[in-house]
């Protein structure tokens, strides 16, 4: 795969997919941490003499035009990061989207309307597709966390423009987790949180296969103790994947990977409610009540754990976090993860969350932009950007 650093883009108008899918509240922008990103790259081509024409989705407005989902906001936030003016088109595509992209000159910014206001998005549409490379001469893809979708500005674009690469975020996602499976510092590993097994069993399966020690936590760790045989009360379960936890747990052991669960629980009767009822074991959990979060012991157990790690890969909240009162066990692993010497990888839309939050960016080796991207890679699945980008290398 190229990247945007091979290239020599002087002169030339640059064609490129970020991920802008920033949270808005109103027109306000919730965290631009997304944008920011994107920097290095935009600042790249915009040095070496190019224009850009910049395209992106949020949110799903379902292949038509929805005011709340306008990449509007997107515009005036980036103007400020960048310190130039950034135009904005009325739409993604079309006659007068193509004069405002020719008249580009060299360290000119356009930002395209929300890509998924047309359906030839994300149906990937070989006329949607051919629309967009109209507006560039060289196609950059720097949005990791749209690299698993097949999608038009993702991988139909790549048909009709002869040079395409990646940015510079793409190329540090690509090494960084590339690394990391390919030849990680020992003991290797990972933390795997959130909700929902299903969610999740491409990557605890294919983690078993790399990894020295696991460690499960969130509601998902809800499902494994009541596969043992262990009252839940009312917590969220699986009880369809079952078997699979067993089997799961079962193959950790023939593989030799030590796995870990959590020993004890904060819970209460409601996520949403303001205060917690209690510490439980994991053994003595009552009827009526939910497991929300990680106790304390289960934080000292997951400290040592972690302590001598050569690198650690962390996806997912150990409770539910969005609640105060049921988000120290995140906020405890986020603290102890970003005081290792280890290599810390970290991925998913909640996870950065958390670690924003806590304003602990800088405490870690590398924060991944992706979602589902950033399990899709680590599973060893094939990434349709990444295919794309490979075959016109």
């Amino acid at each position: 795969m190229r990247f945007l650093d091979e290239l020599n883009v002087s002169g030339k108008r640059v064609l490129m997919r970020v991920d802008y899918n920033v949270p808005l509240k109103g027109e306000t922008i919730v965290d631009d941490n997304r944008i920011k990103q994107s920097l290095p790259t935009l600042k790249l081509a915009l040095d070496n003499g190019a224009s850009l024409v910049i395209c992106s989705h949020l949110g799903r407005p379902k292949g038509a035009p929805a005011p709340e989902f306008s990449l509007k906001p997107v515009a005036v936030s980036l103007a400020e990061l960048l310190g130039r003016e950034v135009r904005m088109a009325p739409d993604c595509i079309g006659p007068e989207v193509q004069a405002m992209a020719e008249g580009l000159q060299a360290g000119e910014v356009l930002l395209l309307e929300n890509l998924r206001f047309h359906p030839g998005e994300t149906k990937n549409d070989p006329d949607f597709s051919r629309e967009l490379a109209k507006l560039g001469d060289v196609y950059v893809n720097d949005a990791f966390g749209a690299s698993h979708r097949a999608h038009a500005s993702v991988v139909g674009v790549t048909e009709y423009i002869k040079d395409c690469c990646g940015g510079l975020l793409l190329k540090k996602e690509w090494q960084y987790l590339g690394e990391a499976l390919e030849d990680p510092a020992r003991p290797f590993v990972a933390i795997i949180g959130g909700a929902k097994v299903s969610s999740k069993l491409g990557i605890l399966k294919a983690l078993l296969e790399e990894v020295d020690s696991m460690i499960v936590g969130g509601a998902m760790a809800n499902t494994f103790r009541k596969a043992q045989g262990f009252e839940v009360g009312t917590s969220l379960v699986e009880d369809d994947l079952l078997e699979e936890a067993i089997a799961i747990m079962v193959e950790a052991r023939e593989k030799g990977v030590k796995f870990y669960l959590p020993v004890d629980f904060i819970l209460g009767t409601d996520p949403k409610g303001g205060i917690a009822s209690g510490v439980r074991t994991y053994q003595d959990i009552p009827e009526g009540e939910m497991i929300l979060d990680t106790g304390p012991a289960s934080h000292t157990l997951f400290a040592e754990v972690i302590k001598n790690a050569g690198t650690v890969i962390w996806n997912g909240p150990m409770g539910a976090f969005e609640n105060p009162a049921f988000a120290q066990g995140s906020i405890n692993l986020c603290r102890v993860l970003g005081a290792i010497s280890g290599m810390t990888i970290l991925g998913g839309g909640d996870t950065n969350v958390i670690v924003e939050q806590l304003g602990m960016a800088d405490k870690f080796s590398f924060i991944s932009t992706g979602g589902g991207s950033f399990l899709e890679f680590l599973e060893g699945k094939e990434l349709p950007a990444f295919t794309a980008l490979e075959n016109k290398s």
